[in-house]
């Protein structure tokens, strides 16, 4: 099978564009050249539009097993096709947990057997996420297992967490960590700020993530360890993980597109679709996480795509679950808001979403070069369209940016040489 993308805009180290064609055979990119004069199976023209390395998410919640009703591996990986990924790491808080061999190995037969995009599952770094008894990470590792985590929540015992993290340097795996104290939680559904004193509602405080952060950041100097914190949300938290880096501590941190564009100023009332975990900010965290993202403090951009239903998300904000889908709008939000903006350039973005993560993971992929993976996404920057819920090809519904008006939409994804999602009536 082989392929040919021709007319597409490529950009360079510089950031520059360039109109490259690029020919694809059994997967694998064997030659980029400005103008390709050989057949194909099959020819994309992609008339000028941006051609980009696939995206990579390592924050996915695809539900499978046991919440079905939510997302399901099928529908969660091709709404990431929809949304330009073609790498995804999902999370382990599904039932069963991946925290044995054989629920593990039947996470990995479900995911050969179904997935539109490469998955690469994340292991639990306890039994059940129990925070008590640490999983058999080396035979995890030996069946494919991304990294450890118990994401959704935080290791509350240091001990514990020193052991899991002394075990994963052992075998050169990262430690992957939802930080929240539970004892700091405040029963809150939102955060300690502006909006939970105006409605009257219990508020998370930010020093519950910051607080687990310089812990861990400690720890991970004491074992050695490669620590990766999850969506990243406060100024405390991005101060810590600055200050760990300029100590020499291997730490990574990953923020969230919601974090990035919203503070908890913006919600515009008791609307659970503003409701996630970490909870919205204030503004002022949100431009240190803009910041951090700038300087390199943070390394990169994760959506943390997190389906419910309707039903669920119905209940008042109190009893509702925390998380919003991301994987389809990720793109076109940033996009609009930050490189349309002149706040980053299209050079750093598709970097956060794509070499970025690669690196911090050891990952094969993330660049467009000849003897890789075909990994690509095609994206029409001069695209608007209206974000509706309806059309998504999730699941889940739950995302606060219904209504908004978006550029630059991803118009065919390309998973090892084979077409994964493309937009009707793109090409002839």
């Amino acid at each position: 099978m082989s392929m040919i993308i021709k007319n597409g805009q490529l950009l360079n180290e510089k950031g520059e564009f360039i109109t490259q064609d690029i020919l694809i055979e059994d997967g694998v990119i064997v030659e980029i050249a400005p103008q390709l004069e050989t057949t194909a199976d099959e020819i994309i023209d992609a008339n000028g539009k941006l051609v980009a390395p696939g995206f990579i998410d390592v924050h996915v919640h695809l539900r499978e097993p046991g919440g079905e009703k939510k997302e399901t591996i099928a529908t969660g990986t091709m709404a990431a096709a929809r949304g330009g990924f073609t790498t995804i790491a999902n999370m382990p808080n599904t039932r069963p947990v991946p925290d044995t061999v054989e629920n593990f190995e039947s996470l990995m037969n479900r995911i050969k057997e179904t997935a539109n995009v490469h998955v690469r599952p994340y292991a639990a770094i306890t039994i059940r996420q129990l925070g008590a008894d640490i999983t058999d990470f080396k035979a995890l590792k030996e069946l494919g297992a991304f990294a450890f985590t118990d994401d959704g929540v935080g290791i509350q015992e240091a001990g514990k967490m020193l052991e899991a993290m002394k075990l994963a340097a052992s075998l050169d795996m990262a430690i992957v960590a939802h930080c929240e104290d539970n004892s700091l939680i405040n029963k809150g559904s939102v955060h300690e700020g502006e909006f939970s004193k105006a409605n009257n509602l219990n508020g998370i405080p930010s020093v519950c993530e910051s607080v687990h952060i310089a812990r861990d950041v400690l720890l991970a100097e004491a074992a050695g360890c490669h620590y990766h914190v999850c969506h990243i949300s406060t100024k405390e938290s991005v101060r810590v993980v600055r200050d760990a880096k300029r100590a020499g501590i291997n730490v990574t941190a990953e923020v969230s597109p919601h974090h990035l564009l919203l503070c908890d100023e913006d919600i515009p009332g008791i609307d659970t679709n503003y409701k996630m975990n970490p909870p919205l900010r204030g503004k002022e965290d949100r431009a240190a996480l803009i910041e951090g993202l700038l300087d390199g403090t943070i390394d990169f951009i994760a959506t943390d795509h997190a389906p419910h239903t309707a039903e669920e998300k119905a209940q008042p904000i109190e009893l509702a679950p925390f998380g919003i889908v991301g994987s389809e709008t990720a793109f076109p939000l940033l996009y609009t808001n930050f490189v349309k903006k002149g706040i980053i350039s299209l050079h750093q973005l598709i970097s956060f979403l794509t070499n970025k993560p690669a690196e911090t993971f050891k990952l094969d992929t993330g660049t467009l070069a000849v003897g890789k993976v075909a990994d690509i996404v095609i994206v029409d920057l001069e695209d608007n369209e209206t974000i509706n819920p309806e059309n998504f090809l999730s699941k889940g519904r739950n995302t606060p940016f219904a209504g908004y008006v978006c550029q630059g939409w991803p118009v065919t994804t390309i998973v090892a040489g084979k077409i994964a999602w493309r937009k009707e009536s793109v090409h002839a």
